[in-house]
Order: structure tokens, then C-alpha cells, then sequence
């Protein structure tokens, strides 16, 4: 799958790529990841990038011809696959929105700073809008790694577990269950004997329980679309242990 990052700030997330999951996924060819400064597309010797906002107040804006200029000249005109905005504004990324850029082969991503991007940039060359919180950060370059992350990990290949991705928190509703690894006693905590007994068939349900227990706890707000049982919800919802 093909990324191409626009942004005034590449530097800030090339560190990111070129270290563990995403930098083999990217030696082994499963991802490639191209990043493209939007000041070589400014045509003043100075490779100014925003300005001062139409109809005054504070903070600067980023001037839509260098966006253009960056994007058509990489992606078309117009762009040959997706251009996602990474704004507060934009729709709230989940995991479902992972798995459905994740079918793409190639997306290209903006990354604003500053007071925001000119409209226009909003209006005629951006398809997707998407944010990963309700809060402001200074720059898009962070929501734009968690993006790669996010979808890179639901490709064939780049986990070491092929189903690693199927069990994470939210994909299948609930959070994750409890993880424990050696040594089998420490500071004289156990591990659940569950996890020990060797038996699969009671292993898969004390982790289905273990989440489901999880997510009443921090999450509940999840429980009311999570795929459960009409046993598992009449015990949530009667307020009985599970």
C-alpha cells in the first residue's frame, strides 16, 4: 500500500516510519511511505507557505497555490487516489475507518498547520476529512502517523501475528483482554490458571469474558453496540458479576 504525506514539517515524522513495525513493513515492501515538503513548491525565494487571514484576526494560514501545486504534481490533476485533510473537523477515525482505508492501494494524506488551510484547498482538492480527537495540535503530522499506523497495521504481512490486528481494543467492539508473559510469579502475583490449563476452549472464554468485564469498566459506552449474546447482555445489564 502506497502513502504520500504532505506537510510543512516531513522531518518530524520520518524518524516515526524508519523505525520497528512500519520500517519492516516497508523493507519488506508490504507499505511505501513517500513524504513531500510543500515549500519546494512555493516560488518565492523565501518559500513562504501561509499568510495573513482575509477579514483579519489572529494566526496564520496556509495559501492554497503550494497545496496544489505539491499535490497535482505528485498525485494529477485531479488526484489519483483519496486526499485525506487531518482537521479537528473531520469525521472521528476508529477502527472501522482503519479497515476501510486499509482496502485502498494508495492514500495521500495533509497535513495542515498553523490557523488552518485556505478553504479552497478544502473545497477542490481534498476527498476525506477525518480527525483522531476531539483537541487542536499543532500540526497534522502526528494524527497523519497514527493514520499509517493505524491502517498499516490491518495489511497482510506487517504484524508478526496475522491475526494480531483482529483482537487489538475496538475491533471486534470491546477492549482487549488482559496479556501476561514469564516468568509465572512475580512479586508474588500469578498468572490467571485459566491462561495455564492448556485448554483452548477455556482460554478463548475466560479472554471474551475478561473484555467484556474490561469494557464495562472503562468503556461502557461501548457495550451498546458490541456484539454480545442475549446472555452476555442480560448479565451486563441486570448488574450481575459476569
Amino acid at each position: 500500500m502506497r502513502f504520500d504525506i504532505f506537510s510543512l514539517f516531513p522531518q518530524v515524522i520520518q524518524p516515526y516510519i524508519d523505525s520497528s513495525i512500519l520500517q519492516r513493513a516497508r523493507e519488506n515492501q508490504l507499505i511505501e511511505v513517500n513524504l513531500h515538503n510543500i515549500r519546494d513548491w512555493t516560488t518565492d525565494k523565501h518559500h513562504v507557505t501561509d499568510d495573513m487571514p482575509y477579514g483579519g484576526g489572529g494566526g496564520m494560514v496556509m495559501k492554497a497555490p503550494p497545496i496544489f501545486e505539491a499535490v497535482e504534481s505528485v498525485l494529477g490533476a485531479p488526484p489519483i487516489c483519496p486526499l485525506i485533510l487531518m482537521t479537528p473537523q473531520g469525521r472521528p477515525f476508529s477502527t472501522a475507518i482503519a479497515k476501510e482505508l486499509s482496502a485502498l492501494p494508495h492514500i495521500a494524506i495533509l497535513c495542515g498547520r498553523y490557523e488552518g488551510i485556505d478553504e479552497r484547498v478544502r473545497d477542490h482538492l481534498v476527498t476525506d476529512q477525518i480527525s483522531v480527537g476531539d483537541y487542536v495540535l499543532t500540526g497534522g503530522e502526528l494524527p497523519a502517523m497514527i493514520i499509517i499506523d493505524a491502517v498499516s497495521r490491518f495489511l497482510p504481512g506487517v504484524l508478526g501475528d496475522p491475526t494480531g490486528a483482529e483482537d487489538d481494543s475496538f475491533s471486534n467492539g470491546l477492549l482487549e483482554y488482559p496479556h501476561y508473559t514469564r516468568p509465572e510469579i512475580f512479586r508474588g502475583w500469578g498468572v490467571p490458571p485459566e491462561l495455564l490449563s492448556g485448554n483452548h476452549a477455556e482460554i478463548a472464554r475466560w479472554r471474551r469474558e475478561q473484555s467484556i468485564r474490561r469494557t464495562l469498566k472503562h468503556r461502557p459506552d461501548l457495550l451498546k453496540n458490541a456484539p454480545l449474546t442475549d446472555k452476555e447482555r442480560k448479565i451486563i445489564d441486570s448488574g450481575v458479576d459476569i
